[in-house]
Formats: structure tokens, C-alpha cells, sequence
């Protein structure tokens, strides 16, 4: 198949009528697949893997504060595919897809804050430090309540997905320096990359499977909520636009 085929069958998923029967298939595996990842991951994780030699127990919380926090960066970045895609191709799907993914990143945010302030305090003797990652994480979680905010707030629905897909473009500079701030800057309490393709970086090996483990969990889960959420937002468009249609022929 020549390239220019491919994408253009790549792009017939942005038909909401193939996207829905498309991902209605594929979540009940999606729905096992991060449930059996998450509890298989957290299990081995917080009771099967030993305490660390200078951290303890409460290295542990690493299965839920790196998971979160990649994906909390990670969505924004599909975010603003999705809303690069909206720009230049005008699919609805993919402004739809960008607003369903937002509430679950910003949620995915607040995990990865309140576990790093759980996994700082006794590290740092601090909950909160105004380390440059720490602070973009902060910013970023801010950037998605204005994301969610402004969808709210414009009622025309066009309008609204570029206004959105603009913010997106600027909050993505603050999703970039949460995942690469420690390289930006040395200074800081907050510490190196728990993964990294240098191994002298990564977490020990005890720790390292079952934290592959509890991010597989996580990525799949987001997949599954993103589908999920976008199918409803798919549906609750055509509602309101029968409902016009109604108004207008009354």
C-alpha cells in the first residue's frame, strides 16, 4: 500500500461513525488489559519488592508518582496533536478528542502532585519546593483547568476547539520543561529521571519491572478513557444538534 493510501485510511478514523465502532470494540480489552497491568504492577510494587536502603518504604510511591506524572505530561502532548490536527484538518474527532482528554490529564496532574509532596516531605522535609520542575508541574495543572475552563465557557462549538487548540499550543511549552527540567537546570530538590536511556539514571532493576509494569497499567488506561470520553462527546454533539434542529423547525 503506497503512503498516500495509508494516511488517507489513517484519517477515515477521524468519521465519528468509524471512530465509535472502532473503539466501542476495542475497550472491553483496553478496560482488562490496564486492570490487570495496575493490579499485577501495584501489588508487585508496594508488598512484593524490598524497602530502598536510603529512601525506605517510601520509594514506593514511585508506582503511582511516575506513572501519573508521565501521563499528566504525556496527555497535554496528545492534546495538542490532536488540536494541530484540528488546525490544519478540521476533524471534529480530534477537537473532541483534545477536550475528553483533558479532565483525565488534569486528574493524572493532581495524583502526580500529592504523591510527590507525599514522596518529598520526608525526603526533602518540605511538601511543596519552588524547584523548577515542581513549579512547571503546577502551571501546567493550571493550564488544563483553563483548558476545561474556556471549552465551558464559548458556547459555538468551532470556536471554542480553536480557541482551546491555541491555549494548547502555549501550555505545551510548560508540559515540555515538566519533562525536561531537570536537564534544563541543576539546581533544584527534585530528582533525576527515574527512567532514562542511560542505566546509571534508572531506578534499580527490583524496582524497575514492576514499575514498567504499573506505566503499561496507566497508558492503557488513559487510551481507554480517552476513547471512552470521546465517544460521549461524539454522542453529546449529535444531541445538541438534533435539539437545534428541533428549535429551529418549531
Amino acid at each position: 500500500m503506497a503512503a498516500s493510501e495509508k494516511l488517507n485510511s489513517l484519517w477515515s478514523y477521524a468519521n465519528p461513525r468509524k471512530f465509535l465502532a472502532v473503539t466501542e470494540r476495542m475497550l472491553p480489552g483496553l478496560w482488562a488489559l490496564s486492570g490487570a497491568c495496575l493490579i499485577v504492577g501495584l501489588i508487585w510494587g508496594f508488598f512484593l519488592t524490598p524497602d530502598d536502603y536510603r529512601q525506605g518504604s517510601t520509594v514506593k510511591i514511585i508506582y503511582l508518582h511516575v506513572p501519573s506524572a508521565l501521563m499528566a505530561i504525556n496527555g497535554w502532548l496528545m492534546m495538542l496533536v490532536m488540536s494541530l490536527i484540528w488546525l490544519i484538518r478540521r476533524h471534529h474527532v480530534s477537537a473532541l478528542a483534545a477536550r475528553a482528554a483533558a479532565p483525565i490529564g488534569a486528574t493524572m496532574t493532581v495524583i502526580a502532585l500529592v504523591t510527590g509532596a507525599i514522596w518529598g516531605q520526608p525526603m526533602w522535609g518540605t511538601w511543596w519546593a519552588w524547584d523548577p520542575r515542581l513549579t512547571s508541574f503546577l502551571i501546567l495543572f493550571l493550564f488544563y483547568l483553563g483548558y476545561m475552563a474556556l471549552w465551558s465557557a464559548i458556547e459555538e462549538p468551532d470556536t471554542a476547539a480553536d480557541l482551546t487548540s491555541v491555549l494548547c499550543l502555549v501550555g505545551s511549552v510548560f508540559a515540555l520543561l515538566s519533562r525536561y527540567a531537570v536537564n534544563f537546570w541543576n539546581q533544584g530538590l527534585h530528582q533525576g529521571a527515574s527512567l532514562s536511556l542511560d542505566k546509571k539514571e534508572n531506578v534499580a532493576d527490583v524496582f524497575y519491572i514492576p514499575l514498567l509494569v504499573c506505566i503499561a497499567g496507566f497508558v492503557l488506561l488513559f487510551i481507554a478513557l480517552v476513547f471512552y470520553r470521546t465517544g460521549t462527546e461524539i454522542r453529546a454533539r449529535r444531541i445538541r444538534a438534533l435539539e437545534a434542529r428541533e428549535r429551529a423547525g418549531a
